[in-house]
């Protein structure tokens, strides 16, 4: 389809909806805004930005009715305190001595059988916190295990992130999930280095009114904790295992449900799930608002220039995946909006270029976690908040997340380069 707008109207428009999220304004409101000015300014005409717009929005449909039924499950891990058993059992088994590894490992688990990264962060941090102070470790370095288990799960789970760029190429869920497996061990691994790191340094210590913030409350057994996780993946493993397809908009509210009755707490079903959903508005309406200004990005010539100006540095095709996934994370401080735009606006354009489905998905999911923790987005103040970490020392963790996303970008890349 010949574009209907400018290159030079679409990027206006993402540029003016960055700034006005770095100035704080709503983000789903910001991302329209910048879709009707990037229309109209592109040359499209108010009546082609609408249809742009409205189509894009559209597009975004079936990742927000997914990512809504996927709030009984995180409602029903937080809640429940199954996630929160499943760290503290993580952490405990492997001990003081493995303090950055077991800190880094149990978010990781937990953002990867579908909590939050952010959510995932504010679980684990009471536990972290209070091995971290046993084993003399600073905030920075907690809160970096912390952020980079969360980015190596991020990648591999059933998140929101996950499902808006499955939903864009078209692909399996759980085949997206898996596709960054070996990506998600290396961010792992290069997590607990640079955390190693970070404790040989002197930081801001953790003290005892740090220890105050974790509620206190009884939580179900490990195996009753574990139950819900097992289900999901159970379900979504029966396509590759037995080719019975098992969508995740059953799957994950389903193992939702097993989590509340397994832990004994099905008078708290209403409430669990309400509160899932309470967590998932928001993503959700960022995603509609995401896909207004993802509509006019991809009815503009941006990806016909792009791929020139990659072809004129000499530089491959396949690039654009990575590429268009750190920049939009980037610009929206969002791994979920960021995958969404990058994986909506060049989908078609990676799919001509002969790069495949599952391969494009996968590099756009692994660069959308470099640069996407910048302090215009939430996460940067929540996971700062969750150790009681000032402004100025949140920022100088940005160089370090950025390493471990790139690491799971590279990786990702490799994989694509041996495996095609």
């Amino acid at each position: 389809m010949e574009a209907q707008f400018s290159t030079f109207g679409a990027l206006l428009g993402l540029a003016v909806s960055i700034l006005l999220i770095i100035r704080k304004a709503q983000p789903a409101y910001c991302l329209i805004l910048g879709a009707i000015l990037g229309g109209i300014l592109g040359g499209g005409g108010l009546n082609a930005t609408v249809s742009s717009m409205v189509s894009g929005a559209g597009a975004m449909m079936p990742s927000v009715l997914r990512i809504l039924t996927s709030g009984v499950l995180a409602g029903a891990l937080i809640k429940t305190g199954a996630a929160q058993r499943i760290a503290e059992r993580i952490v405990t088994t492997m001990g003081e001595r493995r303090a950055v590894a077991a800190v880094a490992l149990a978010t990781m688990v937990i953002c990867s059988v579908g909590v939050f990264i952010d959510i995932s962060v504010i679980t684990v941090a009471p536990i972290a916190l209070a091995i971290g102070e046993k084993a003399g470790r600073s905030k920075a370095c907690v809160l970096l295990a912390m952020i980079g288990g969360g980015k190596a799960g991020n990648i591999i789970s059933p998140n929101p992130n996950t499902i808006a760029v499955t939903e864009a190429f078209g692909e399996d869920l759980t085949d997206v999930m898996a596709a960054n497996l070996v990506p998600a061990l290396f961010a792992l691994g290069m997590t607990v280095i640079l955390a190693s790191i970070l404790a040989r340094k002197q930081g801001e210590a953790i003290t005892a009114a740090d220890l105050e913030r974790g509620e206190s409350k009884a939580l179900p057994s490990f195996s009753a904790a574990i139950l819900g996780p097992a289900v999901v993946i159970a379900l979504l493993a029966l396509r590759p295992l037995a080719g019975i397809s098992v969508d995740p908009l059953i799957a994950l509210p389903l193992g939702g449900v097993v989590s509340i009755l397994a832990t004994g707490q099905a008078k708290g079903l209403i409430e669990y799930t309400e509160y899932g959903l309470s967590k998932v508005a928001g993503v959700s309406i960022l995603l509609i608002g995401t896909g207004t200004i993802a509509g006019i990005i991809k009815a503009s010539s941006l990806q016909g220039d792009v791929i020139r100006l990659l072809s004129q540095l000499q530089m491959p095709d396949f690039l654009l995946a990575p590429i268009a996934g750190i920049l939009m994370a980037g610009a929206t401080a969002s791994t979920t909006a960021g995958a969404a735009v990058a994986a909506q606006t060049f989908a078609d354009a990676l799919l001509s270029a002969g790069i495949p489905a599952l391969a494009s998905a996968a590099m756009i999911h692994a660069g959308a976690t470099v640069i996407d923790s910048l302090p215009h987005g939430s996460f940067f103040h929540a996971t700062g908040g969750s150790v009681g970490m000032s402004i100025k020392n949140r920022m100088k963790l940005i160089p370090y997340e950025a390493a471990i996303g790139l690491t799971s970008t590279l990786v990702s890349i490799v994989v694509y380069l041996v495996h095609g």
